[in-house]
């Protein structure tokens, strides 16, 4: 090799050591000033709600001295830029302070109660997967016919129908009238003091410790919540996949696969799917960010000890704490999800290398 041929070789290698340093960069402070929006957001919703901190801690019937007192503890009576640096400093060494109705760390509590809700929502998702990435292509594949017409039908259901009356009508059918699932909770009481698990994920620490009854039992209580969830990431998962696929299905590659003689299976789901498979990874992901976000209602309706039902209960009892913390804890997961995807998005793509 040349000199100049490996001064050209050592000019590529510098240019893409800066390509990555600076895409790296971006990611980096995309996701602080993403995390700091949220803590700003955070900080403000607990400053402008009609809740006063200091009597959910204290109650109405505080007296007046105390009150004060405890506001500067509180660090209340600060200027309001320093209660946020106050807050932001707290929030990033995890401290969310004390949660009034459980009197432990939010942390701690939040610790506790989210792998239930990781738990029902990874399930869901697998669900929506599952189902709705054939349904998508098929109903592409066959644009028009009664598959696409009921997947069409499927999404819309999915869009329009509140996930809280489905999970009512689901109670009815299923538990009320066939008896064909467990009462709403996460174990029946009899394993409730019995069964101790290790990762706080149900399915995988009873298979773990090899106890099948308490499998058996975690899964009747999962099946319909994590059904409906699942009913949700389907409808979007079969919608964007149709989508990509019939993009696919219109580009010119397909048109000369068909004039080589390739087979239709081959060049469905060894071409055009392994191509639209590079977004889809973007839309799963983001469907899987939404259940963590919006199963709230889910867990409400099941009563599924889950970080959903801790925002719902702590909000009731205006235990703005735990509240603030819980919503920080699910938009940092949210965040941390959306830009892995974009991570992963730009290296399965090769268009985003090329760049």
């Amino acid at each position: 090799m040349s000199v100049a041929e490996n001064q050209a070789a050592a000019g590529r290698g510098s240019a893409r050591a800066v390509a990555i340093a600076s895409s790296i960069g971006r990611f980096l402070v995309i996701a602080v000033t993403t995390y700091l929006g949220l803590l700003a957001v955070t900080f403000f919703i607990g400053r402008v709600i009609p809740i006063d901190p200091v009597l959910a801690v204290l109650g109405d019937r505080a007296p007046t001295a105390v009150v004060e007192r405890t506001r500067r503890e509180m660090g209340l009576d600060l200027p309001l830029i320093e209660q946020f640096y106050i807050y932001v400093k707290s929030a990033l060494s995890g401290d969310f302070g004390t949660s009034v109705l459980t009197t432990n760390p939010v942390m701690s509590d939040i610790r506790r109660v989210f792998p239930a809700t990781i738990e029902l929502a990874t399930l869901g998702t697998l669900i929506g997967a599952v189902i709705g990435v054939p349904l998508g292509v098929l109903a592409a594949v066959k644009r028009g016919s009664l598959i696409d017409q009921i997947a069409r039908i499927v999404g819309l259901i999915g869009y329009s129908v509140p996930i809280f009356w489905l999970g009512l009508l689901g109670l009815v059918l299923f538990y009320a009238k066939l008896q064909w699932i467990a009462f709403p909770a996460r174990l029946d009481v009899v394993y409730e003091y019995t069964f101790t698990p290790i990762t706080g994920f149900y399915l995988l620490d009873a298979a773990i410790q090899g106890q099948w009854d308490v499998f058996h039992d975690a899964w009747r209580h999962i099946v319909l919540p994590a059904a409906l969830l699942g009913y949700l990431s389907l409808a979007y998962i079969s919608r964007m996949t149709r989508s990509f696929m019939l993009n696919e299905l219109a580009q010119e590659y397909i048109v000369a696969a068909r004039a080589k003689g390739l087979s239709e299976t081959r060049i469905i789901w060894g071409h055009a799917l392994r191509n639209a498979a590079v977004p889809m990874v973007t839309v799963i992901a983001l469907s899987y960010a939404n259940l963590l976000e919006g199963s709230v209602l889910t867990e409400t309706v099941f009563s599924w000890p889950g970080i959903g039902l801790y925002i719902t209960n702590s909000l009731q009892n205006a235990d703005m704490n735990a509240v603030l913390g819980g919503t920080i804890a699910i938009g940092s997961v949210f965040i941390a999800i959306n830009l892995l995807s974009d991570l992963l998005y730009r290296l399965l793509d090769p268009r985003t290398k090329a760049g």
